[in-house]
């Protein structure tokens, strides 16, 4: 980590709420999303939504709420030997209540560790099979050979609501831009606290401009059936999606990982790839496959939404992940301020990309007389002279700005500056 003193405050204000969010205990259901979704509303203007248990959506039902207070496995002396309160992954998410003295056999078929990562503790979930457990290292588990302990998980599962929220910033067009971070995971850093904070600060960010062409929609919502519950009540709002992104796994040092919509060359798909090849920072761009986070909801057959997947760490492939070695010393400030930087830089590219009008097509225009040779001095812009002319000779009405920024492989920004300036000079109409 870099000296506090040279940090951007986004950076440390980014690394800050992941750490106020990092000790929630969440899941699908419960009190640590509403808590977490009550932080989130301090950055973002959100309105949260409670969908009853047992309500239809799609082809699932809304499960019951689960919360938890407390866990432990003890000794016969009382001794605690695993506790909940400190690490909220020592609990299989969503176990059913339990307290009492089980046998050493019944209580080893209730645990779970890594073998191959001794010293970590798993994360692990039964949302839709009722079961109780506790996930320990396997170290610790090892060591388990009393023939009997305490057990006790002082939960509840019962009808009551799923939480998640929304912040829609309305456009000058009701076409939207779609951001989605799930909200369900425990104690993991990265996965999804990292995107969480993300997004919160990007909605503040736009919602403090006083133009948007696009509609900017963010979606905080339990993963699977929470984006399921979420399409299922907004299936008119889904079809003005033309773009979107998942955000996960964005505070490691993992180079930066891009998966593609299911179609591969959606505007989102080019302006993401354009984004991270003219951003200096390492990268992968990897096809569509239905598995992984919430885009496989929004790409599946019934609505097919453009919405691709933005991560640093590819889940499943980085050895921290969904265990406790995701915690606060995996991200970092600089991490999270560069995907911050990235996804502004994606959004303000969706936003301002379109396609002009040359309105002196015939021949070059003369770039003198129109005093454009002297605005070039004033920039520190590199090639914005050859920008200026790759703009002029594709402005046909045909190609976009993200046309000529692949064409030209220069920067969207400079080709933008480029037709800005010419718009300013009566040289290119806006078809927009």
């Amino acid at each position: 980590m870099s000296d506090e003193t040279t940090l951007h405050p986004e950076a440390r204000e980014l690394y800050a709420l992941v750490e106020e969010l990092y000790p929630i205990c969440r899941s699908i259901t419960g009190n640590g999303v509403r808590d977490t979704l009550v932080i989130l509303g301090r950055y973002a203007p959100l309105q949260r939504h409670e969908v009853p248990s047992g309500t239809p959506v799609l082809d699932w039902i809304v499960p019951n709420e689960w919360n938890i207070r407390d866990a432990y496995i003890a000794d016969v002396h009382g001794r605690k030997l695993v506790d909940f309160q400190q690490h909220n992954l020592h609990v299989l998410n969503y176990s059913v209540p339990i307290r009492r003295r089980v046998a050493r056999d019944e209580l080893m078929q209730h645990l779970f560790s890594l073998p191959d990562q001794p010293t970590l503790i798993p994360y692990r979930t039964s949302y839709y099979a009722e079961n109780w457990g506790f996930c320990v290292s396997h170290d610790q588990r090892q060591t388990l050979n009393d023939p009997e302990y305490e057990v006790c998980i002082d939960s509840t599962l019962e009808p009551g609501y799923l939480s998640y929220a929304e912040a829609v910033l309305p456009g000058e067009t009701s076409d939207e831009i779609l951001i989605s971070a799930h909200v369900c995971h425990p104690s993991l850093a990265d996965d999804n606290n990292s995107g969480l904070a993300i997004a919160a600060l990007l909605a503040r960010t736009f919602a403090a401009r006083a133009t948007r062409r696009h509609t900017l929609r963010f979606v905080f919502a339990p993963g699977t059936i929470g984006a399921i519950t979420w399409l299922a009540r907004n299936q008119e709002n889904a079809q003005r999606i033309r773009h979107g992104l998942t955000l996960t796994c964005l505070g490691d040092a993992n180079p930066f990982t891009y998966k593609k919509t299911v179609f591969g060359d959606q505007e989102i798909d080019r302006v993401v790839q354009h984004v991270l090849a003219h951003s200096g920072y390492p990268h992968q761009i990897i096809d569509y496959f239905p598995y992984g986070y919430d885009e496989r909801q929004y790409n599946s057959p019934g609505f097919r939404l453009p919405v691709g997947s933005l991560m640093r760490g590819r889940h499943g492939l980085f050895p921290q992940y969904h265990t406790s070695a995701d915690n606060l010393q995996l991200v970092t400030p600089e991490n999270l301020y560069a995907s911050l930087r990235v996804l502004m830089n994606v959004i303000e590219t969706l936003d301002r990309n379109g396609s002009y009008q040359n309105l002196q097509p015939f021949g070059e225009p003369q770039l003198g007389k129109r005093g454009l040779y002297q605005a070039l001095g004033g920039t520190n812009i590199a090639d914005l002279q050859l920008a200026l002319l790759w703009v002029l000779n594709l402005s046909d009405g045909r190609h976009s700005l993200l046309d000529i920024a692949e064409r030209s492989r220069m920067p969207f920004s400079t080709i933008r500056t480029a037709a800005d300036m010419l718009a300013e000079h009566g040289l290119l109409r806006s078809n927009v």
